[in-house]
């Protein structure tokens, strides 16, 4: 089912839309008077992404906001201490994931009943109609947990990502405009504003620099430390033996900082994945972002898809800034974001490079 979820086809189809959700958070952010906490915003953006590209549910604003409120209850207690009793993060988790549950089995009920209009087969439809070719009828609950997990997958990791891009974009502005760059001569961009119609998979994809990008991001914030593997055969590592059986950990944030296939481990530097470098080439095991083997995540394509065309909008339409004096320190846990949640104003920019002003800036302009 996953592998139909995640096709080629299936991401064409998510990509239009994975654009609007994309342009219309940042125009919102371009409007905000004040500076934004970019993993706050990133988390309500993919969360946004999530439901509206996903899963095709067709939820107002308002109510989509309080969903997100709650989710983001479910998650902060989801790996609270079992320990049931009143105001207990264990207690706040149980009630937040059930107040969630209800909240998307109103949200299928209607998906059911609606079908008109509907231009694409989300994830949901996919997964619904496999159940079909099998011949077994998803239950109500089969389709809410399989809602939640696709929720819980395009989440907390992307949402980690999009602010390490965009935290790497404020600190190497050339590297900024060596995406403008690419894009201009793909002809994807052209006087300020993406060429219509240019934003097919195919495109995006032949924009190597971009995809260097995304990797290198992925690199140095790698948002999750590490993976669980079962010992299938017993091995022995450094004079260890390791029995058939045992679970293991391995950890990628490791792997990337002592792989030596990576030259200044510590520095921000895109090109070492160019032609001529290449350097995530050298070895299977060095650059595992997503892991590695026959337990690869499986949302990889969709995430590397996603944080491409959040790419592509902050080169195409926006200007930004930090909103603090110095860069804040990141945290590790539970994913890898800034401790302060990194404050960014955002401009919105006309199809010539100027700044929109917003009404307040407008109306303060003309009375000068």
């Amino acid at each position: 089912v996953f592998s139909k979820i995640f096709s080629h086809e299936a991401l064409e189809s998510y990509l239009p839309k994975i654009q609007l959700v994309i342009k219309d958070t940042l125009r919102a952010w371009s409007s905000n008077p004040e500076p934004i906490n970019v993993y706050h915003e990133t988390q309500k953006l993919t969360f946004r992404m999530a439901i509206r590209v996903l899963l095709g549910f067709r939820i107002p604003d308002e109510e989509l906001n309080r969903l997100f409120e709650v989710y983001q209850q479910f998650v902060e207690n989801v790996f609270s201490l079992p320990v049931d009793l009143p105001f207990s993060g264990y207690r706040r988790g149980i009630r937040a994931r059930e107040t969630l549950q209800k909240g998307l089995e109103k949200a299928i009920q209607e998906k059911l009943q609606n079908t008109q209009g509907k231009d694409y087969a989300d994830a949901l439809d996919i997964l619904i109609e496999s159940g079909k070719e099998h011949g077994k009828e998803l239950t109500m609950q089969e389709l809410k947990d399989g809602t939640l997990e696709l929720i819980f997958a395009a989440y907390a990791t992307t949402a980690s990502a999009s602010t390490s891009l965009i935290m790497q974009l404020l600190k190497h502005p050339r590297v900024l405009e060596k995406l403008r760059e690419e894009l201009r001569s793909k002809g994807i961009l052209h006087n300020g504003c993406i060429c219509e119609g240019s934003l097919r998979l195919d495109n995006i994809n032949s924009l190597h620099y971009l995809d260097c990008v995304i990797k290198e991001v992925l690199r140095l914030f790698t948002p999750i430390s590490g993976g669980y593997r079962t010992v299938l055969q017993t091995f022995e590592l450094d004079g260890f033996q390791i029995p058939k059986g045992w679970s293991v950990m391995y950890s990628i944030r490791d792997t990337h900082d002592t792989a030596p296939v990576f030259k200044d481990v510590d520095v921000f530097d895109p090109d070492r994945f160019g032609q001529g470098r290449s350097e995530d080439k050298d070895g299977r095991f060095h650059y595992l972002p997503f892991g590695g083997g026959v337990r690869t995540c499986l949302g990889k394509h969709l995430a590397k898809l996603f944080l491409k065309a959040l790419a592509i909008e902050l080169a195409s339409t926006s200007r930004f800034e930090l909103a603090t004096r110095t860069f804040p320190k990141i945290t590790l846990v539970p994913v890898v974001h800034p401790v302060d949640g990194l404050k960014v104003k955002f401009f919105g920019l006309d199809s010539n490079q100027n700044e929109i002003l917003t009404g307040t800036d407008a109306m303060l302009g003309a009375t000068v």
